[in-house]
């Protein structure tokens, strides 16, 4: 539920009581409710509060251990509303309502929503998103909604949506589109700066793009398929750019750009943080070698990630072969 909306609604009927309620088809109607404060319009997103009587709801990580307190995973509901099934599909049956594994009634069954959820320390739940828009981006597995539910906690931010986007290399990097709120300014680096105090580095968007609003479908949910694709800038854009100077340095310019894609990057940028991942570190290393006839250990990347570093790291390499020579 849109934080910015409930608070209209709130100032335009004082009177109401709002109250937050989860619920899917499969667990008619009502899973879980909260009673909306006036001091919650200072958090994103809003929580989907306790099971209401006769329900259940745990969160359960892929093995279906229970998840501790403020860990993501998957959102299983139970109780006397759960539906006995999907008529005619008894494999999807079977695959999403499972045997409760934590009741002690025979029979008892647990629908598995593919919501992504956590239980708050308050031990209220909140929702994070869909199971299914999670990615796999450099060797991580990232839950995108995490990502989304992040940037909503900021204070000019009214709302977003990440994708994982293919860039011009063919490799797949993370995209943020979000909407500000009115009479504010956000920038990438703002934006970038301020995930970097709660998320790790590989769950940084590479691209951030700004819109008046998110488009929507005719069911009023966000249609990811037409958002626009992001411009595959420099991450420090904000940033001082420093031109490579030497000829060292525009070779290994020239091949960082033919491996990442994107805008000509500054001899400070750093490879990583602009979308560089193992399997792009091996491509590169192996294009300057050839480029430079030197043999450079692909470690040298990964402790100095950046190209004046790296054209360092390949003149040193350089003068030792010369000397042994």
């Amino acid at each position: 539920m849109s934080v910015p909306h409930v608070g209209k609604i709130m100032q335009a009927h004082p009177d109401c009581t709002l109250i937050h309620c989860y619920g899917p088809t499969e667990n008619t109607t009502f899973s879980s409710c909260y009673t909306v404060k006036e001091e919650d319009l200072a958090h994103q997103p809003l929580p989907i509060g306790r099971p209401i009587n006769g329900t259940q709801m745990v969160i359960v990580g892929p093995d279906l251990h229970l998840c501790p307190i403020g860990v993501a995973g998957e959102l299983c509901l139970g109780g006397v509303g759960l539906a006995m099934g999907y008529l005619n599909r008894p494999t999807l049956t079977a695959e999403q309502f499972i045997p409760d594994p934590f009741s002690a009634v025979p029979g008892a069954r647990l629908y598995r929503s593919g919501d992504l959820a956590r239980i708050l320390p308050s031990g209220l739940i909140e929702f994070v998103g869909r199971i299914d828009h999670q990615v796999k981006i450099r060797g991580f597995r990232i839950e995108l909604a995490e990502i989304e539910v992040e940037l909503t906690r900021h204070a000019q931010v009214r709302e977003a949506v990440v994708l994982a986007r293919l860039d011009t290399p063919g490799s797949k990097r993370l995209a943020a589109y979000v909407v500000a709120e009115p009479n504010t300014t956000l920038t990438s680096e703002i934006l970038k700066q301020f995930l970097t105090k709660t998320l790790p580095s590989y769950m940084i968007p590479l691209a951030f793009v700004v819109l008046d609003e998110l488009p929507l479908t005719a069911n009023g949910k966000v249609d990811r398929d037409v958002l626009p694709a992001p411009a595959w800038g420099r991450i420090s854009a904000a940033a001082e750019f420093v031109a490579p100077s030497t000829e060292r340095e525009n070779i290994i310019a020239r091949l960082w750009q033919e491996v990442l894609g994107g805008e000509a990057p500054g001899v400070t940028d750093n490879f990583f943080e602009n979308g560089g991942d193992s399997l792009s570190a091996t491509r590169l290393i192996s294009r300057i070698r050839r480029a430079c006839d030197v043999e450079l250990p692909l470690r040298v990347l990964f402790d100095t990630p950046t190209i004046r570093e790296v054209a360092t790291a390949v003149n040193d390499e350089d003068d030792r072969e010369e000397f042994e020579i």
